[in-house]
């Protein structure tokens, strides 16, 4: 199963279930994403041709992060720009989560290993913006 989680007609996640299955290439990703997500499903003897990507300067004005959870569950909780909950999804063992835009954060349901794919050089804490949920009555300053 194939999941987007929206607000305002603004991507903030792609989820592609553990049990998803579709022949061929399949894009999940707009073109203009920093982060293209694709599942593939070939037949034996179905062969890519070798290829090499090429060096283009590419510029990137958003961090987008790919989770895949090796095991365990989690909460995913999804916030809007004034930082107030607005959707939580549960991710369990073979979930893939692409986290395009918006405010997010995770508790672990249960021992959990996750594999992150993101953009680098990683900058540490000048990469993110850290905050407390707003409450749906508290004035953001």
């Amino acid at each position: 199963m194939l999941e987007q989680i929206i607000d305002n007609k603004n991507i903030l996640a792609i989820i592609i279930r553990n049990n998803y299955s579709n022949n061929g290439i399949n894009f999940f990703t707009p073109n203009d994403f920093s982060q293209q997500l694709a599942y593939m499903r070939h037949q034996k003897g179905y062969s890519i041709q070798p290829h090499f990507h090429n060096a283009l300067k590419r510029e990137i004005l958003n961090t987008q992060e790919v989770l895949i959870v090796k095991c365990g569950k989690i909460k995913v909780n999804f916030f809007n720009i004034e930082q107030k909950l607005i959707n939580t999804c549960i991710l369990e063992t073979g979930d893939i989560i692409l986290l395009a835009s918006g405010g997010h954060g995770f508790e672990m349901l249960e021992n959990t290993e996750l594999i992150e794919i993101k953009q680098g050089p990683y900058l540490g804490e000048k990469d993110k913006t850290r905050f407390s949920p707003k409450s749906e009555n508290e004035e953001i300053i």
